[in-house]
Formats: structure tokens, sequence, C-alpha cells
């Protein structure tokens, strides 16, 4: 007798009992591998979370950035300009001429930053560019108004930014005009004409702003960036213990490595003047030997802020980091090169002081549009000259201590 004959039921029934034990046993190892491997994902997914949040440079570059940004980009990003200064040539100082000053310094659009007495006064602030408009009074400014019911001023604005320079200009004759209809619905209607110039830049061309600007911007990646990348690539790399041992003295070493950033971005200097002068007409009314001096010291404090970077990063990523959160946003939103300085608030005014980009964008506009000398751009110059050493000094510092 066959084995089959002794159990219970035919042979498909036996067949199928078997394929029902097979799948069980099949599904239950394939659910109980399943989870196990879930469990394995989810373990590596949590081990990823606690190296995150015990990585300080990953959170501040996912959460640090994007406030920072925010913060930034919130407080600069505005079309209204506040307290620009101003100054005021009235010889006729009489009382509608201090009426309609003080209806300006009101509004809370522009503050007074000197009273002039003489045309040449006038010149010269705007050479030292301590002012963005000026309001010039007639000697018989209140008399004609007074027995001719008109009278006429002019408002004189520094184009060399011209976007700042269209902007006050529109604020001060919508706030005479505002003057004028109280002045009509309170007595015999006047007219006040406003005659508009704007001084160095009287087509408003935005390339007088645009080309200061951006070399301002490419001397400062070239020089800075690419410095602090370089010296920490050697650390990265383990090659500066060879530079460390080597008979080269500290100084040496940072001076050859930034050596040629400095002959480079001096070209990019070069060819951005050229193009902006033969192919954007800039003009170039100042001397070229000064401005190649004064773009010269703004590298070599470029360089030693990436030099400075360098010495507190230990990887090419952090280099890069920080270079472009601590310089190149700042350059662009604090400097003034495209948000005028006048429109943020306390605090971001006085950090973008600390920016070398804040001092160099007056010098390279008031060498090559108003045409300015070393007497004028003395105070800018000096800053310029004092963080250049600030930042070896404390470099160098940083650099001996590696040493030790």
């Amino acid at each position: 007798m066959r084995c089959s004959e002794n159990w219970p039921g035919n042979e498909k029934d036996l067949n199928g009992r078997t394929a029902h034990i097979t799948a069980y046993f099949t599904a239950h190892f394939t659910a109980h591998h399943t989870a196990h491997k879930m469990n394995r994902f989810a373990a590596f997914i949590k081990k990823e979370f606690r190296h995150i949040l015990r990585d300080r440079r990953t959170l501040l570059i996912l959460f640090g950035m994007p406030v920072v940004q925010v913060l930034l980009f919130g407080f600069v990003l505005t079309n209204e300009i506040k307290d620009a200064a101003i100054a005021v040539l009235d010889p006729s100082h009489d009382a509608q001429s201090i009426a309609l000053t003080n209806k300006m310094v009101s509004s809370g659009y522009f503050k007074i930053e000197q009273y002039l007495n003489t045309p040449a006064e006038l010149e010269q602030a705007f050479k030292e560019g301590s002012i963005k408009l000026a309001l010039v009074f007639p000697n018989d400014f209140g008399h004609s108004l007074a027995h001719n019911n008109k009278a006429s001023l002019q408002i004189i604005g520094d184009a060399s930014d011209p976007n700042t320079a269209t902007t006050l200009i529109n604020y001060a004759q919508a706030i005479i005009g505002d003057y004028q209809a109280t002045y009509n619905r309170a007595s015999i209607p006047i007219s006040i004409g406003a005659e508009t110039h704007m001084r160095y830049n009287p087509e408003q061309k935005a390339v007088f702003n645009f080309v200061p600007g951006v070399m301002t911007l490419i001397l400062m990646l070239v020089s800075a960036m690419m410095t602090s990348i370089t010296l920490a690539r050697e650390k990265e790399l383990g090659t500066m213990e060879v530079l460390l041992v080597s008979p080269l003295q500290p100084i040496q070493i940072i001076l050859g490595k930034t050596t040629p950033y400095l002959v480079l971005s001096f070209l990019n200097a070069v060819l951005v003047v050229i193009l902006g002068i033969f192919i954007f007409g800039m003009p170039m009314r100042g001397s070229l030997l000064l401005l190649g001096a004064e773009c010269f010291l703004y590298m070599f404090v470029s360089l030693a802020l990436g030099i400075f970077i360098s010495t507190r990063t230990k990887d090419q990523m952090s280099a890069m980091f920080f270079s472009a959160l601590g310089l190149m946003m700042p350059t662009m939103l604090l400097s003034g090169f495209i948000f005028p300085r006048e429109s943020m608030p306390w605090i971001l005014q006085k950090i973008g002081m600390a920016i070398p980009a804040t001092w160099f964008n007056p010098i390279i506009k008031g060498i090559m549009i108003k045409g300015v000398g070393l007497e004028t751009l003395g105070v800018q110059t000096a800053v310029l000259g004092g963080m250049a050493i600030f930042f070896i000094a404390i470099s160098l510092r940083s650099f001996k201590d590696r040493l030790e």
C-alpha cells in the first residue's frame, strides 16, 4: 500500500495543505525580514539626526543662514530712504525758506548735515560725499513770494548713485508741492519752482553705480574667499605640516600663498576699469595712479580677511561658508553698493561700517566720477589701512599659535 493511501484525504488536499503551510512561513519570514530592515533603516535615520544635531556647523548652515538672510533682506530691501544727509545754502534766511527747510526735515526723509555759506562749500561737500542732496535758495526767496507770489530754488542731487539721487529729488519735490498747497489754502496762491540738477551724472547712467560696485565685490571675492579656501585646503590635505616644518617664516608662508591672488585680483581690477571706461562710458576724472594704489590697499585688506578666516577654519567647506556669509552677503547688502545705507536700521549701519567695501566704494566713485584726490579721501584710506594692519596682526598671531 502506498503512503498516500494511509493519509487522510486525497493527494489534492495534501498538496493544498503543503502550499498553505509554505505560504504561511514565507509570509511570516518576509514580514519579519522587512520589519528588521525597517528597524535598521529607522536606526540609521536616528543616527543621522544625532550626527546633525551634534555638528554645530551643520546646524548653523541649516538654521543660521536662513535667519540671517531673512533678517538682512527684510530690513535692507526697501525703496524708502530715511534720514538722508543734505546741505542747505540759504543766503536769504527768511521765514519762508526756514519754514520750507523745517518741513523737509520733519518729513523724516532728510536730515541737515551742513548749513553752507558759499557755492564753494557746496562743491566740497559733494566731493567729500558727506551729503546726498542740496537745497539752494536765492537771495530774495521770501521777498519774491511776498511780492510776486512766486519764487524758485535749486535741488541738486549727487548722481554718482543715480537711483538714490532720483528718489531723494522726488521726495523733495513732493514736500515742496505739499508746502505750496498748504500755503495756498491759508493765503494768496503762490508758485514755487524747483529747478533740479544732477551733479556728476546728468544722464543718470546706472553704470556709474554698477562698475564701482562690481569692482568692489569682485576684488573681495577673489582676494578673500579664494585665499581662505586655498589655505584651508592645505590644512585639509595635510600639506600644511610640510610648510610648517620648512625653513620659511610664518609671514613668508602667508605672503607666498597670497601673492598670486594679489596679482590676479589687481589684473581683475584693471580689466573692470577698462571695460567700464571703453565699453560703458565710465568717466575717469581722477588719478589712475591713486586708483591703483587704493585698489591695492583694498585687496590687501581682503587678503588679510581671507587669511584670518583660514586660521579659524579647518576645511574648505567651512572657509567657503564663512567667506560667503561673513563677506559676500554683507558686501552686497550693507556696504551701500545696491541699497542705500540711509534706509537701514541703525544697528545695520554700524555693522556696515566694519565692512571694507563701505569705505572702498566711495573711494572708487570719488576718484573716477568726482575726480577727487587723497586730501578728500584721507579718512577712508586711513580706515582701510587700519583694517589691513589689524587683520594681518591677528592672523599672524593665530598662525604662530598653530606653529606651537
